[in-house]
This record gives C-alpha cells, sequence and structure tokens, in this order.
C-alpha cells in the first residue's frame, strides 16, 4: 500500500530534513546544479555527465563538472586530464580547466600524489569530501554544474541532496535495469526533493547494422516511452552501442566528439538558463 501525501513528505523530512544546504566558498557562483544518477554501475552514467557538458559548453555556456564518485572517477579521463589540482590563499580549490571548451572540473584524482593509487575510504569521509568540493572549490561563474554522482542512493548522493541546492536530475540506465523499480527510487528521490527529473537516458540500447542500418536490440526491448509517461519525466532517449563513443573517451578526447544522442536532455536542461551567456 502506497503512503499517502502527508505520509511521503513526513519521511521525506526525516531523511532530508537534517543538514541545510551548504555556501559556497569565496569567489564562487553557481546558477543550476544537475545530478546526473543511475541505479547501479557501468550503464554509462559517466559519459552522460561529461557529454552533457560538453554540449552546454558548446552553446556557449560556462559550465563545471563536479565528480562524486570519489572512489572510481573517471571524469578526469575522459578530458585527458592528468594534473593535481591546488589550493589558493583563501584555501580554496582551484578546479582544472579542459582544453577545448574550458570545462571547470575536480575530481578526487586530482588531489592524489598518483592518479592511480586507490582511495580506501569509509562512507562518512566520502561524503565530507563531496561537500568540500561544493563549498571550498572556487567555481567562477557557471551557469551549469553537473554532479556525477555515483551508483544508488547510499551516502553521497544522500550527501549531495542533502547539502547541494540541486535544480534537476537525469537518469541513466541501460535497457535490463530499465525497470519500473529503478526509476521509481529516482522519481521518489526526486519527489522528496522537489527536484524535478529532467531526463532519462537509456544507454546501449541498440546495435546499428553498419550494412543495411537496421537497430538491433541486444538487450530487448526497453519500453523506454511507458517509464517516461508513467514517471512523468519530459525527456527520455536511446544512446546506443557506438564505438566513437569509447574511442574518443578512451583517448581522453570527448570533447572532440560529435554525436547527437544527447541533445535533447542537453536541450531541456538549457532552457533553465535562457540565452547563451553568463551574465554573472
Amino acid at each position: 500500500m502506497k503512503d499517502s501525501e502527508e505520509e511521503f513528505q513526513k519521511k521525506a523530512s526525516k531523511i532530508f530534513g537534517g543538514p541545510q544546504k551548504a555556501a559556497l566558498g569565496k569567489g564562487a557562483s553557481v546558477k543550476h546544479v544537475i545530478a546526473v544518477m543511475s541505479g547501479k554501475g557501468g550503464v554509462g552514467k559517466s559519459f552522460v555527465s561529461s557529454y552533457l557538458a560538453v554540449l552546454l559548453a558548446r552553446k556557449g555556456y560556462r559550465v563545471g563538472i563536479m565528480d562524486a564518485d570519489i572512489t572510481g572517477p573517471s571524469i578526469p579521463y575522459a578530458f585527458g586530464l592528468h594534473v593535481q589540482a591546488y589550493g589558493n590563499d583563501d584555501n580554496m580549490i582551484l578546479p582544472a580547466a579542459s582544453a577545448k571548451e574550458n570545462i571547470q572540473i575536480i575530481s578526487s584524482n586530482m588531489l592524489l600524489e598518483h592518479e592511480n593509487d586507490p582511495i580506501v575510504w569509509r562512507g562518512a569521509m566520502i561524503a565530507s569530501m563531496v561537500s568540500q568540493f561544493w563549498s571550498q572549490t572556487l567555481w567562477e561563474y557557471l551557469d551549469f554544474l553537473i554532479i556525477d554522482c555515483p551508483p544508488g542512493t547510499g551516502d553521497v548522493p544522500l550527501t549531495v541532496f542533502q547539502t547541494i541546492p540541486v535544480d534537476g536530475i537525469v537518469v541513466a540506465t541501460t535497457p535490463q535495469g530499465l525497470v519500473s523499480m529503478v526509476v521509481e527510487k529516482a522519481a521518489n528521490m526526486a519527489k522528496m526533493m522537489n527536484v524535478p527529473i529532467l531526463g532519462l537516458v537509456s544507454n546501449m540500447s541498440y546495435v546499428k547494422c553498419p550494412h543495411c542500418g537496421e537497430k538491433i536490440e541486444i538487450y530487448g526491448k526497453d519500453h523506454l516511452e511507458e517509464i517516461q509517461e508513467a514517471y512523468g519525466i519530459p525527456t527520455a532517449v536511446r544512446v546506443p552501442f557506438d564505438a566513437l563513443i569509447s574511442s574518443y573517451t578512451d583517448s581522453g578526447s570527448i570533447e572532440d566528439l560529435n554525436v547527437d544522442y544527447l541533445d535533447p536532455i542537453a536541450d531541456s536542461i538549457a532552457a533553465m538558463e535562457p540565452g547563451v551567456v553568463s551574465d554573472l
């Protein structure tokens, strides 16, 4: 039996009514925050985060990415960044800038002496770093900050929603994981926070035959439209198996990738900020 609206909001208050939203640090400015989530790992969530940032930057917006997947960071790899982050005199962390679109990026890898060193921390320490990434990084005049969350609804996503003013959510999944339960968890988390789900991405949705162009759904039909309608998600897209994606990502050249799979999601996000130049 489903909770009444009043009972649902009481539960939401218990979960999210604790810590207040953290303030940005000295000199930092962010207009809109978009969290990219997934119900499980291995669904291409980091591709969605990084390429959405690229698409928004191409539209003229100032964009940043917070790699909140602390123990499994992959955002710097996609952009070919192998640098360390440093602080300024105000104890603010300076994010790295991507080579082509000047996307501001912070990741746990940038705080390590060697980027292949493991981070062997408990959940509380990991969540604390995510809070610091928000409040102690010198995000300079961003129109959009994309947060690449780790899979699931554990410590880090909870910290993101408790302490950071998230404006919208994009859910990434794959056909075999695109079931009502996975989407319902994301939808209910968004409802608890009164944050809209802006888009749903079905990654690895099909393979296109190079000879005849037929779309082969190797994981079976994903029922994307039915789930989109059931949960009131405005935009849903399918991303195929595409060798270009892995090739450009693996080479650290995602800013040179040019595919249109995520364009509708990027357009939905851009609708939050009319115009193409930040006025901050």
